[in-house]
Formats: structure tokens, C-alpha cells, sequence
């Protein structure tokens, strides 16, 4: 640390040409790492599903399974010669699009068509290709329906591929939404803290930097992976809330070391030997609490771990870089303009009222211990009730085209065609032969027969089914024809089913309706695998939610031996770890509270119908707000720590500590407070779930937490604090950390 810490304060016009350069080679790659990005979740290595898709595939010859679904709304209706003759034109051009397979139009008067104030709704289904080719297939689709589009036809695009569209598109706009909404108000301030404009600037100076590096290496990333849309939601908070953190950190002590003489290089390298020890650890945990997302055997959610990493990582970098370089130039200009006076903006010593709050805190530990926990455990209670599972269109709000169009086609009645079950019969090898028509036609009718199901493709079906459940044009012998090829296998020893519901299921909803389909086909005698949308969305939710365990025990693990190393001490890491793992439910629970059971979500623009969190969001919240809450543990800690070590009381080294660091770990609170609160007002419900939850956890972490709890639990432990066994102390490498 030293090594670095004069390397950069004696070079410091070196150091910021590497990073300019840095920079501004980063800049064309993070511009264009938004549309890189996916909210295709992937497959799953040996699920059911994808098993089924691999037969759908390799047996049936299926290749354009996806489909894009278009609601129209024509003045006049279909049912008039000049409305019909409009709606012909739209279908003809749209069967011309590259990556259209085949287009299925409405009828007239069809199951498929109903009417509003504003005229007649009509649905036409168009199939496209799957991953990259039905991405780009929807995209000229949305193209062709706004040129298509006039004062007699209003169109819609909804369907998969459209939503998932939405999610990558609305998660980039919201997160630069978020940035502009957030950064003049963090410039505020920072203004009201430092008092000067050029110490303001520092912070959000670093924040930028580290996120722009960040975002061109993600960009990198998505040539060899696929990197999920969450990823960029996570290097701008972690990246903006996290750095300026930490400058601010580094900003306040270097004012504090001018103040004891010598050069400014003299005063960042002290700066960088104290604060930026600080830094690296805090960062280090935080580090270590994205690295747990890596663990999830899915390449999404590793994506947003590496997201994380990066971003905490660069943004280290630049804090015990790029700011002792700075500020080894500023000097005393680091305090210039003056536009604040105030003593509270420009004093770097301990603050006189929280001096005294620490005071009163350690004066009655025990009830306070116990209070704190409590409030918190009761917030905490709704996160026992958490359902997760993939929400669709519900994960988008209300105004949001693709989320829109889809209450209209679940009013036309094919609402289920999103919600499609697909069931192979495995014959073990034997053809099939029209004797055996018995048995498959009656698993059909018992599937058919079940509360929910609006129709079974099979060759068992009527033109009226086909016609009702939006497979069939005009052609109803052809599509029936049609119909009976698609539910062999080439050779003959696959069956294959559609189970189309009534109308779309929700996630919370999918399973129960999964399991009365997995009943009849046990039942049944044949060997069999189910697929389709609502399977593989649960499949993948649970592989999430079962790795989540492993993921909080493997951060729990490295966290402890790295503030084990930091502290030597062993009740400090099981303390921070309780009282992490404290703030995470509490904001998990109010999470649960709002989004999952909707109490004041209406108040905040979440939807009240997606029923359930979208699958990533308990280990992505884990890892990120777990990470984020050590950074005021560590700044707290550190100086108890730096106070103890140079003589002074527990109790006293305590209240000292958070004399010195009350005002920097609210202040830091408040600006990423600001940066978590933006994200709430995006159009994506996940993202917003992560801003309510990260500014629940902020806020408690820095005021009931971090300047009530640990205070009072460290007067509680005494010198046991500071315990750790003869026999691993001297065998523990010594590291020294203050700020």
C-alpha cells in the first residue's frame, strides 16, 4: 500500500494520462454496450424444458417456435368491406417480413376479435424464430406495424420475444433516466458537505470514470457470453453509490491531513495509507459479495456477478488512484471556491451531536441491542412468504406497449398463448400405429377435461378448437392437416401435445396448473417430458433460489476471514455478519411487503398484479446490499479500530469513532440514497425492486444499524472485541487498517 501510495501522490500527472486514455478509448464501447445486452435468461444445462425444446427441434422439425402477437384496432371493423380490405393489406405486407414463417390472421366475426369504444380488436399471430433471429424478426415487425399504422389501424406488438425487448430497452433507458435524475442532486449535496465546488466535483468525477471503464468491459464480455440487462443496473449503482462512497471517504481525510502540515503530496500519501486502506477493504467485501453471483450456474445471473465485480473494482482503482493524484495537484485548492461556510461543511472533526448520540447509545447497550434487533426482525417478516418466478409482461408497468397489447389479447380469450405447456410422449422406441389412437385420445380428453385448459392440440381436435385457441386462418382443413403432422416425430416414436390455458398464468399461478398437467400424465402409463414457457421460467427460478444458499454461505465465508485479516479479532466478522444479514432481511421484507403483496405499491408506480419477485432478485439483492452495508461497517470500524490501537478505551474508541465518522456515513447515505431511489422510478418492476430495497437497506444500515446497533453491541462485548486465539494470531498475516 505504501508502494502505491507514493507512487501516485510522486507521479501524479502520469497517473491521469493512463486513466484519460483509459477513459476515452472506453467511451465508443460503453455507448454501444446497452443494445449488446439481454434479458434472455438462457437455458438450463439438462432441464425438462430445454429437453423438450431439443426434441421439438431434432424430432419434430419445429425450428420457428416463437411468436409475435399484433393486435390491431380497425374503424370500420373487419366486418365491412373497407376494413377487411385494410386489414388484408396489413397481413400481406406482414407475411413479407424477413423471419415471418407463417402469419395466422383473424377472422371476421372470430373467437379472436371483439370490440371497444374505440373500434374493432383483432389478433393476428405471427411465427418467428427463436434468440438472435426472433429478436431481429421483432424488430422489423415493430417497424412494419408503425409504417403500416394510420387513423383507420392502430397496432400493437406483444408476445415473448417483444417483452423480453422491452425489459433490455427500458432497463438501458431507465438507467441513464436514473443517472440524469440523480447526479445534480448528489452534486447538491456533496456541495452542502465539502462547501467547495472542487471537492464536489471529485466524487462524481470518480463515479463517471469507473463507470464508463466499467461499461466498455462489459461490452467486451458480450462478445464471448450473454450478459444480462440487470448487469448495467448494477455497475451504475454500485459504481456511482460506491464511489463517491469512497471519495468522499478520501476527500475528508485529506482535508483533515492538510490540516496537520507538510506538502499535499505528503497529505494524500497519508490519505491513501489511512482512508484508502479503508477503501480497499470496504471494496474488497463488496467485492466478494458480487463474486457470490458468480456461483449460480447460470451465465445470466454470472453476468450481473461480473457486472458487480468490475464495477467495484475499477471504482477502487480509481479511488487510490486518480483522487491522491488529484489531490496531490489541488493542495488547498481541494477547498476552493468557498460557497458554503457553515462549520458543519468544512470541519473534519468529530461531530459534537453524535458525539453525544454514542454517548447515550452506550450508556443503556442492552435495551437498544435489543430494540434495534427487534424492529428489525419485524421487517423482516415478510420476506419469509417471498414467492420469485419469471413476470413477464407483469414485470413491465402499465404504458409500456408489449404489456398493454397483452390485456387486450387476454380480453379477446388468448391470453394462454403465452402461457403454452408442450408435452412429449416418449414411446420408447416403438412406432406409433393408429391402434394405439385409444389411450392418446384419452390422455387428450383428460387434459382437456382440466378446470383451466381452453383447448389440447392434438389430431383429435375440432376446427372450432383450432379456430378459438388462435392456430388456425381460414384454411381449417389445411391447419388440421397441418395439426396432425406436427404431433409425430419423423420416425414415428415421439407424441407430442399443446396444452393452451384459458388465459396468460402468472408466475405465482404457473406451478399449480403445472402440477394438475404432470397428474394426468403419471396417470397415463406413458413415459413423458413437459416443456414450454411457464416450465422453463420455473426451472430457471428454482435453479436461481437453490443456488442462493450456497451463494450467502461462500460471501458469508469470505467475508469473515477478510475482516478476520482486517481486524484480528473474531467476534468482530460474526457481528458484521449478523448485522448484515439483519439489514438484507429487513429490506427484503419491506421488498415483499410492497411489490409482492402490493401495500403502498400503487404510491410508488409498481403494478399490483405481477404477483411475485422476478426470480434473480433474492440473490441479486443479497449480493448487493450485503456488499454495500460493509462499506459503513468497515468505516465505522476501522476508526474504532485506529482509536483502540492508539490507546484509548473501548468504550471510549467507540464513541470517538462514531464522533468522526457519524457525519461522513450519513452523508454517504444520503447520496446513495438519491442514486437507489432514482432506479423507482424506471418502467421495469425488478429494477425499481432493487432501488426500493437498496434505499430500505441504506437507510437502515446507516441510521438503526451501523450508528445505533454496533455501538451499543461493541460497549455490550468490551475487550472481547478485540479477541482472537494466541495460536492464530501468530499464524494470521498482520495488516493494519484505519481511515
Amino acid at each position: 500500500m505504501r508502494r502505491l501510495a507514493l507512487l501516485v501522490t510522486r507521479h501524479p500527472w502520469a497517473v491521469l494520462l493512463v486513466w484519460g486514455i483509459a477513459a476515452l478509448l472506453s467511451l465508443p464501447l460503453a455507448v454501444g454496450t446497452p443494445g449488446a445486452l439481454s434479458a434472455d435468461p438462457g437455458t438450463l444445462e439438462n432441464s425438462e424444458s430445454g429437453r423438450v425444446a431439443a426434441l421439438l427441434q431434432d424430432e419434430f422439425g419445429e425450428r420457428d417456435t416463437n411468436t409475435a402477437l399484433l393486435v390491431t384496432r380497425s374503424t370500420p371493423g373487419l366486418d365491412t368491406p373497407p376494413g377487411r380490405a385494410a386489414y388484408e393489406r396489413f397481413v400481406a405486407g406482414l407475411e413479407g417480413i424477413e423471419g415471418v414463417s407463417r402469419v395466422i390472421p383473424a377472422q371476421a366475426g372470430g373467437s379472436l376479435t371483439t370490440r371497444d369504444a374505440a373500434g374493432q380488436l383483432a389478433l393476428t399471430v405471427a411465427q418467428i424464430p427463436l434468440q438472435a433471429e426472433g429478436k431481429a424478426a421483432v424488430r422489423r415487425i415493430r417497424a412494419y406495424a408503425a409504417q403500416a399504422e394510420s387513423p383507420a389501424l392502430d397496432i400493437q406488438v406483444t408476445g415473448a420475444q417483444a417483452i423480453a425487448d422491452d425489459f433490455t430497452e427500458f432497463t438501458e433507458t431507465d438507467a441513464k433516466r436514473s443517472e440524469l435524475f440523480a447526479l445534480p442532486l448528489i452534486a447538491l449535496l456533496l456541495l452542502t458537505v465539502f462547501g467547495a465546488l472542487v471537492a464536489t466535483a471529485l466524487p462524481l468525477a470518480v463515479g463517471v470514470m469507473s463507470i464508463s471503464v466499467a461499461m466498455a468491459i462489459l461490452y467486451a464480455l458480450t462478445l464471448v457470453m450473454e450478459v444480462s440487462s440487470f448487469a448495467q443496473s448494477v455497475v451504475t449503482m454500485v459504481g456511482l453509490g460506491a464511489g463517491i462512497d469512497y471519495a468522499l471517504l478520501m476527500v475528508n481525510r485529506f482535508r483533515e491531513e492538510l490540516g496537520r502540515g507538510g506538502t499535499s503530496a505528503d497529505a494524500a500519501a497519508r490519505t491513501t495509507l489511512t482512508a484508502g486502506r479503508s477503501v480497499l477493504f470496504s471494496g474488497a467485501t463488496v467485492a466478494i459479495a458480487m463474486a457470490g453471483l458468480l456461483l449460480p450456474p447460470i451465465s445470466f445471473v454470472r453476468s450481473i456477478g461480473l457486472g458487480g465485480v468490475l464495477a467495484v473494482g475499477l471504482t477502487v482503482l480509481a479511488s487510490l488512484t486518480v483522487l491522491p493524484a488529484l489531490l496531490t495537484l489541488l493542495g488547498e485548492r481541494v477547498n476552493a471556491p468557498k460557497i458554503l461556510r457553515s462549520n458543519w461543511a468544512q470541519s473534519a472533526q468529530a461531530s459534537r451531536a453524535w458525539t453525544a448520540v454514542a454517548r447515550r447509545v452506550t450508556a443503556r447497550p442492552l435495551p437498544v441491542v435489543l430494540l434495534s434487533t427487534a424492529f428489525l426482525l419485524t421487517l423482516a417478516v415478510p420476506a419469509a412468504g417471498m414467492k420469485t418466478g419469471y413476470a413477464g409482461a407483469w414485470g413491465l408497468v402499465p404504458g409500456v406497449e408489449s404489456r398493454d397489447a397483452l390485456d387486450d389479447v387476454r380480453r379477446m380469450g388468448a391470453g394462454g398463448l403465452l402461457s403454452q405447456f408442450e408435452v412429449v410422449l416418449d414411446l420408447g422406441g416403438e412406432r406409433y400405429t393408429p391402434d394405439q389412437s385409444g389411450p392418446f385420445r384419452a390422455l387428450v380428453g383428460d387434459l382437456r377435461a382440466l378446470d383451466g385448459v381452453k383447448v389440447v392440440l392434438s389430431p383429435f381436435v375440432t376446427p372450432a378448437d383450432l379456430q378459438g385457441a388462435g392456430v388456425v386462418g381460414g384454411d381449417s382443413l389445411a391447419a388440421l392437416a397441418q395439426l396432425t403432422r406436427r404431433s409425430f416425430s419423423a420416425d414415428r416414436t415421439y407424441l407430442r401435445l399443446t396444452v393452451i390455458p384459458d388465459d396468460a398464468l402468472r408466475a405465482d399461478l404457473a406451478p399449480a396448473f403445472e402440477a394438475r398437467i404432470r397428474e394426468v400424465l403419471a396417470r397415463s402409463g406413458y413415459r413423458f417430458f413437459l416443456g414450454g414457457a411457464p416450465v422453463g421460467g420455473r426451472e430457471f427460478g428454482e435453479a436461481i433460489t437453490g443456488a442462493l444458499p450456497t451463494v450467502v454461505l461462500a460471501v458469508f465465508a469470505g467475508t469473515f476471514v477478510l475482516l478476520l485479516l482486517a481486524f484480528r479479532s473474531i467476534l468482530i466478522p460474526l457481528k458484521s455478519i449478523a448485522m448484515n444479514a439483519l439489514t438484507v432481511g429487513a429490506a427484503a421484507g419491506v421488498v415483499t411487503w410492497v411489490v409482492q403483496e402490493g401495500n403502498f405499491a400503487a404510491q410508488l408506480g409498481i403494478p399490483l398484479n405481477s404477483g411475485v419477485l422476478d426470480s434473480v432478485l433474492p440473490v441479486l439483492l443479497f449480493a448487493v446490499m450485503f456488499g454495500l452495508s460493509m462499506d459503513y461497517e468497515i468505516f465505522l470500524l476501522s476508526r474504532v479500530q485506529e482509536e483502540y490501537l492508539a490507546g484509548a478505551s473501548n468504550d471510549e474508541a467507540v464513541v470517538r469513532a462514531v464522533g468522526y465518522t457519524a457525519r461522513i456515513i450519513t452523508s454517504a447515505a444520503v447520496i446513495m440514497f438519491i442514486v437507489f431511489v432514482a432506479f423507482m422510478f424506471g418502467r421495469v418492476v425488478a429494477t425499481k425492486s432493487i432501488g426500493l430495497g437498496l434505499a430500505v437497506a441504506v437507510v437502515l444500515d446507516a441510521t438503526v444499524v451501523r450508528l445505533v446497533l454496533v455501538p451499543a453491541f461493541l460497549k455490550l462485548a468490551g475487550r472481547w472485541n478485540w479477541w482472537l486465539p494466541a495460536w492464530l494470531d501468530r499464524r494470521l498475516p498482520h495488516l493494519r487498517l484505519e481511515h
